[in-house]
């Protein structure tokens, strides 16, 4: 297989080529390293399109080297797709009509980006400097379940991630630990490889002496040890055969979250909900973000760049500066005028992004803690919701929210397209299938659909082996006064360290540019 053959699979499974690229060592992680530039750009004005994390930390950059920022967002809110809902949001889909949260003060759900990798530096780099607490994000719950709408003998039921882990660990041992025994590997193997191997295998699928595997208390118990004659009961294991036949390790049930890079554990969260991050940059540029500041046009002039925006009352104005950083998303800078190159208007056509879809969903009590004893981390199903996320915050409280459904692709267009009534009665029945406690604990919700949102128009952008070499060197490059940034201008697409990334490498550019100029014009002037 290629290079460019396993980073285009690899990124289909992971849903980016990040971790493909690192294991082939064409990229490094994503530290937070010195950025300590030299030189000041006093005197020049940035003209930045979006308020999102790659807008904000590109201001934030810039005012440090003295650059004066103005930041023009459509929306009437910072963060773009760092979106945190609470009581009283609203937004209108394309196609909709305007929903508003109805949650408990306190009560919130991330509609967006939700959890940070512990590797991303520069993303822990930020919430340091900007003094964002940060919480633990339980992403893995062996206490979990899964549930397959299907054929079978435990299809239909909910089952505990830990049962069908550990049996598949006990069993697929089994299988190697015989194959090991009766010499039936590739490669000739000493008898002492073959004895070391064995008793790994043993250990890590808890074999019995005859490498058989007959179940394990890592699996749980019908009873639990307790105090005096109570020692505990173990259930009897699946059949491995009951397993298969009944879809619990189809493609819905893959534990890739267990173990693709971006998701080891640990991961974290801001304490009070993602837009803590957003709220710490605004902070600090929040004077410089005009709001409700839709771009129409988008040109270079013989000075710099020159933006026509619409204003909060729909008037058309013009803003004139001496370079423009472009964080907007593809699908919507598509529809606005520009005088790009035709390299970049290729990039901007024909980079892709995913569908998904989230709903948010407020419970008169945490019955997944008190009754299932789930705290934090996902069920997952082959049902339209795809995905149950539990909160990792607020724990023993009297009321929750979780993610009724985190879906994508297909499924995403399906329930996306639904209304939002529509879409609140799917994931309730679906979801009451794995909690039968949803209809009667159920007291609001909020749902949408990335592709929908007017100003996204997609969840994060995604590329294919192809694209990439096509149309993504484009983006890296000014277009005159023009630098583009924002996830989908790195590797790290679908993560907010690569709004970073991109945002402190559209600064580093232009302030190389800058400091260049000025060294020419001295040296002309001497």
């Amino acid at each position: 297989m290629s290079r460019r053959d396993f980073i285009s699979k690899a990124s289909l499974l992971a849903g980016s080529s990040y971790p493909a690229m690192m294991a082939l060592g064409l990229l490094k992680a994503a530290p937070a390293e010195a950025f300590n530039l030299e030189g000041k750009g006093t005197g020049k004005h940035v003209i930045i399109l979006g308020a999102g994390l790659a807008g904000m930390a590109a201001a934030y950059e810039l005012k440090k080297l003295g650059y004066k920022c103005t930041i023009l967002e459509a929306r009437d809110r910072s963060g773009g797709r760092i979106w945190t809902v609470r009581n009283n949001t609203r937004e209108t889909e394309l196609d909709g009509v305007e929903q508003r949260a109805k949650f408990d003060e306190g009560m919130y759900f991330n509609a967006g980006a939700a959890r940070i990798p512990h590797h991303h530096e520069l993303s822990m780099h930020y919430c340091r400097e900007l003094g964002v607490q940060l919480e633990t994000y339980n992403n893995i719950n062996e206490a979990g379940f899964i549930y397959n709408d299907g054929q079978g003998a435990l299809a239909n039921k909910r089952i505990r991630i830990r049962e069908i882990h550990n049996d598949m660990r006990g069993y697929t041992s089994e299988l190697l630990a015989k194959a090991v025994d009766q010499d039936a590997l590739d490669k000739p193997m000493t008898v002492e490889d073959k004895e070391i191997l064995i008793e790994y295998l043993r250990s890590e699928g808890e074999l019995d002496p005859d490498k058989l595997y007959k179940g394990t208390p890592r699996r749980g118990y019908i009873t639990p040890p307790g105090a005096g004659d109570a020692p505990g009961k173990l259930a009897d294991p699946y059949e491995l055969s009951e397993i298969i036949r009944s879809g619990l390790i189809g493609h819905s049930f893959y534990n890739i979250g267990d173990y693709i890079y971006e998701q080891q554990m640990t991961m974290l969260q801001p304490v009070g909900g993602m837009d803590m991050i957003t709220k710490a940059f605004e902070r600090k540029v929040g004077k410089d973000i005009q709001y409700k500041a839709e771009v129409r046009e988008i040109r270079k002039t013989t000075e710099g760049a020159r933006v026509v925006y619409a204003d909060s009352t729909g008037k058309n104005k013009e803003l004139e500066g001496d370079f423009c950083i472009c964080t907007i998303p593809l699908p919507v800078l598509s529809t606005i005028k520009s005088d790009f190159s035709s390299a970049v208007l290729r990039a901007v056509d024909n980079v892709s992004y995913y569908e998904a879809g989230k709903i948010g969903l407020q419970f008169k009590r945490r019955f997944w803690e008190e009754d299932d004893h789930v705290y934090g981390g996902i069920s997952r199903t082959n049902m339209d919701i795809h995905q149950i996320f539990y909160p990792s915050n607020g724990f023993l409280s009297k009321k929750g929210t979780l993610v009724g459904y985190y879906n994508f692709g297909d499924k995403a267009v399906k329930v996306g397209n639904l209304s939002h009534a529509e879409r609140e009665k799917l994931a309730l029945e679906q979801g009451s299938k794995i909690h039968p406690q949803y209809m009667k604990e159920f007291e609001s919700s909020f749902s949408l659909a990335w592709h929908k949102i007017r100003y996204s128009q997609g969840a994060f952008a995604t590329y294919t082996s192809e694209s990439r070499e096509r149309f993504y060197p484009a983006l890296l490059q000014p277009d005159g006064p023009v630098y583009f940034a924002g996830e989908h201008t790195t590797y790290l697409t679908a993560w907010m360290a690569g709004a970073f990334e991109s945002a402190r490498r559209s600064v580093r550019d232009l302030h190389e540019r800058v400091m260049h100029t000025q060294q020419v014009e001295v040296k002309h002037k001497g």
